[in-house]
C-alpha cells in the first residue's frame, strides 16, 4: 500500500557552464524540441543571463515556468516559495558559471527535490583561458558533473588531452565533444597502448601508469582477470580496512598547476605493514567493483606480490 505521507521524489537537473557555454541553448532544446516535461508541471531555475534568450511565454504554455533569480534568492525562504506556486514535477537550474557550488548545495532545498543529473558545458574555445584564469570554479564544475559537453570544436581542438584530464579527476563523466553545428562526434578509434595486454602479466614501464588508468576506467571489462605488474606510490586513506590501500601515481591533469593522486582500491593481506609514500613494485590481479562514490563498477586489485622498491625516475606521469 502507498504511503500518502512519503514525500514524493522531485528530480532536479542542473546545467554548469560560464557564459555562452551553450547552457541556455541545451536546456531551450531539450524543453522545447525533444519534448522532455511532456506537459507536467515543471520549474526552470535562471541564475544567470545569457546571449541566448528563453521564450518564456512560449515555455509557459507548456507548463513551464521560468523564474530568473539574483544571488539574493538563493535561499530556502524563496525556494519554498516557488515549490508552493508551481508544485512542479521536476526542477531545472541553469547555474551562474561565476559561484561557487556551496552556494547552492549549502542551503536547504524544498522536501522531494533530489539532483539525478549535472551537466557542465563548456565552449572549447575558451576553456584554456579558463583554466588559467578560473581554475577553482572550472574544476568544481568538471568535478562535479556527470556529464560533460564540450561544443564549438573544430579542428584545433585538443579532444584526447582534455578527455584525459577530466578523466583523472572526474572518472565517471561522460564526455563529449560537439562540433561547430551541435553535432556530437562520436570517436570510436580505440586509444593506442603502449604495453601489451595479451601478455599473461602486463608490464607497465613508469610513464605508462596514467595511460593504464584512462583506459581501465573506460573498459574496465577489458582487464578483469589479467595480471598486471606496476610501480606506484602508497596511498592509505583514513576509511580504508588494514587489507586496503591505493597504489598510484600523481598525474598532471587538465593544466600544468593541477595535480591528483591517481589509482585504484588494492587489496593486499600486507597493506598494514605498508606507509604513505612509500614506492612498491604491485603485481595484481584486475576484477571489478561496485564504487557509491561513482555511481557504477569501476577497477579494483588484488595483490598477489607489493614489494618496496626505488622512485620512480619522474614523481608526475602523463596522459599522452
Amino acid at each position: 500500500m502507498k504511503n500518502n505521507n512519503q514525500v514524493q521524489e522531485i528530480p532536479v537537473y542542473m546545467f554548469l557552464g560560464f557564459l555562452e557555454s551553450g547552457k541556455t541553448t541545451f536546456a531551450s532544446e531539450t524543453l522545447i524540441e525533444r519534448g522532455f516535461t511532456e506537459g507536467e508541471p515543471t520549474l526552470l531555475l535562471v541564475f544567470e543571463e545569457g546571449i541566448e534568450e528563453y521564450d518564456v511565454d512560449y515555455l509557459e504554455s507548456q507548463n513551464i515556468h521560468v523564474e530568473f533569480l539574483e544571488e539574493e534568492n538563493l535561499n530556502t525562504d524563496y525556494l519554498l516559495d516557488l515549490q508552493d506556486k508551481y508544485k512542479p514535477t521536476r526542477v531545472m537550474i541553469e547555474y551562474n558559471g561565476t559561484w561557487t557550488m556551496d552556494k547552492l548545495f549549502g542551503i536547504r532545498v524544498p522536501k522531494g527535490w533530489t539532483i539525478v543529473q549535472v551537466i557542465t558545458f563548456v565552449n572549447a574555445q575558451t576553456y584554456d583561458v579558463y583554466m588559467a584564469n578560473m581554475k577553482s570554479i572550472m574544476m568544481e564544475q568538471l568535478a562535479t558533473a556527470d556529464m560533460i559537453v564540450f561544443n564549438r570544436c573544430d579542428e584545433n581542438t585538443k579532444r584526447a588531452e582534455y578527455r584525459k584530464g577530466i578523466k583523472a579527476i572526474n572518472r565517471r563523466a561522460q564526455v563529449i565533444f560537439e562540433n561547430k553545428d551541435g553535432v556530437a562526434e562520436i570517436d570510436e578509434e580505440e586509444m593506442e597502448l603502449p604495453f601489451d595486454i595479451t601478455k599473461d602479466v602486463i608490464e607497465l614501464e613508469e610513464e605508462d601508469f596514467g595511460i593504464w588508468y584512462i583506459d581501465s576506467c573506460d573498459n574496465p571489462d577489458k582487464y578483469v582477470g589479467k595480471t598486471i605488474k606496476f610501480k606506484a606510490m602508497v596511498h592509505k586513506p583514513s576509511a580504508y580496512k588494514k587489507n586496503e590501500f591505493v597504489p598510484g601515481r600523481f598525474a598532471m591533469t587538465c593544466c600544468a598547476d593541477d595535480i591528483a593522486f591517481i589509482g585504484f582500491k588494492c587489496y593486499y593481506d600486507g597493506a598494514k605493514n605498508l606507509t604513505d609514500r612509500q614506492w612498491v613494485m604491485v603485481t595484481a590481479t584486475i576484477d571489478k567493483e561496485f564504487y557509491p562514490e561513482f555511481e557504477g563498477e569501476g577497477p579494483v586489485l588484488k595483490a598477489t606480490e607489493v614489494a618496496l622498491t626505488s622512485p620512480a625516475e619522474e614523481e608526475l606521469v602523463y596522459f599522452t
